[in-house]
């Protein structure tokens, strides 16, 4: 009897332990995947600070010449000082998460979107070796031109085995990574566009900023892009626009 006691207690225990080492993963595995009810959520709260602050945005500061969609980023400590918000979503990279939360359309009409930073990731670890690079060299490793100023790299160069890319957080796909004529990575995301304009309404025209058919329609924005605009159907670059 006491032999069966002592067998119960030990698996009891066992399991105790198994539980508290598997908790953090499952946790750690909820903070990877987006989580409609907490954009909701945060979409709540940032209109709610607005009325309370005679329309200001709870953003963070950011100069002039950043690209749009990282231009607005959300700053969760005035929503919590008001106290709209007692916790930070635990998707959000403040709170161990991978995504950033962010704002389009600011001035008309506030929306909250994410950014994938593992995208982020990707795009500094290859800019790592790119200023390696550029530290020894007069030129960066530009390859193949694919559009006016807009180069593949030549990856081998950086000391990589294959072609940078990044996984699509709209379609999985792999997008790959290309550099303008500064020298500067983005991410190329024509794959991503010419499904969404074949699968969304839209009445783009030469010179839009088509890139908005995705920030709009799914909760991501396309980080790290270059513009893009429309000619004869399908999406091109547009590299005199603001990036």
């Amino acid at each position: 009897m006491r032999n069966t006691y002592y067998l119960l207690l030990c698996s009891s225990l066992m399991l105790l332990l198994l539980s508290g080492c598997l908790y953090p993963d499952d946790e750690l595995s909820k903070n990877q995947k987006p989580n409609e009810s907490q954009l909701e959520e945060v979409q709540s709260a940032v209109n709610q600070y607005q009325e309370k602050t005679d329309g200001l945005l709870p953003i963070r500061t950011k100069s002039e010449d950043t690209p749009i969609f990282r231009k607005h980023l959300i700053d969760f400590q005035p929503l919590k000082q008001e106290n709209i918000m007692t916790e930070i979503p635990g998707t959000a990279y403040e709170n161990g998460g991978t995504y950033e939360y962010t704002i389009i359309t600011p001035d008309d009409d506030p929306r909250v979107k994410l950014i994938d930073l593992r995208i982020s990731n990707t795009i500094r670890d290859v800019a790592t070796r790119l200023n390696v690079y550029r530290s020894e060299h007069t030129y960066p490793p530009f390859g193949e031109e694919i559009a006016d100023g807009v180069f593949r790299l030549d990856y081998e160069k950086l000391g990589l085995d294959s072609k940078p890319y990044v996984t699509s957080p709209y379609s999985q796909e792999n997008l790959p990574i290309v550099m303008d004529k500064e020298g500067d990575l983005y991410v190329d995301y024509r794959i991503d566009l010419t499904r969404a304009l074949n699968e969304y309404d839209n009445a783009y025209k030469r010179g839009d900023d088509i890139r908005y058919i995705l920030a709009e329609n799914t909760p991501f924005v396309p980080a790290y892009s270059l513009p893009y605009t429309i000619q004869n159907g399908d999406p091109v670059f547009n590299l005199a626009d603001d990036k």
